[in-house]
């Protein structure tokens, strides 16, 4: 691979602004499962290596099955995952994909029915910055650590 930009380095005012967003967001109350499970498949979505090696790890780490990592790209189709992340995962696809259709009503419905719009909000949030570091990593390359 061709050695690219380190954004991190060459743009620490931005990248302290995107650390802020990441700090808010652990305040707020997603859980830490939530959090790992939006940043694991918006990875998945995005094909960000570093993002998916990373945040499997830090799954793990904190309880994560390595079966529900194994089989996440698959979860409409499997039991393993509540209500209640299956409509978090659901909004985590319809955003990163926003350009096919945006957040459904469906999915906005069946959140609304689940979450607090606090809730919600921070989902959307969560999955904003994690999509912003797919976009970084992916752009310039940035390798997984040996």
């Amino acid at each position: 691979m061709e050695k690219r930009i380190n954004i991190m380095e060459t743009q620490g005012q931005a990248t302290k602004a995107m650390y802020g967003l990441e700090g808010y967001l652990a305040t707020t109350q997603l859980t830490k499962a939530h959090k790992e499970l939006i940043k694991i498949r918006a990875s998945q979505i995005n094909g960000c290596a570093f993002c998916i090696d990373m945040h499997t790890k830090d799954a793990l780490k904190n309880g994560e099955s390595s079966q529900r990592i194994f089989l996440l790209n698959a979860w409409r189709e499997i039991n393993l995952f509540s209500s209640e992340e299956k409509v978090l995962l659901a909004i985590t696809e319809e955003v990163t994909l926003i350009h096919q259709h945006g957040l459904s009503n469906e999915t906005y419905r069946s959140a609304r029915a689940i979450f607090e719009e606090d809730y919600i909000a921070q989902v959307i949030m969560a999955v904003v910055i994690i999509n912003a570091w797919n976009r970084i990593a992916v752009s310039t390359q940035l390798e997984i650590p040996r």
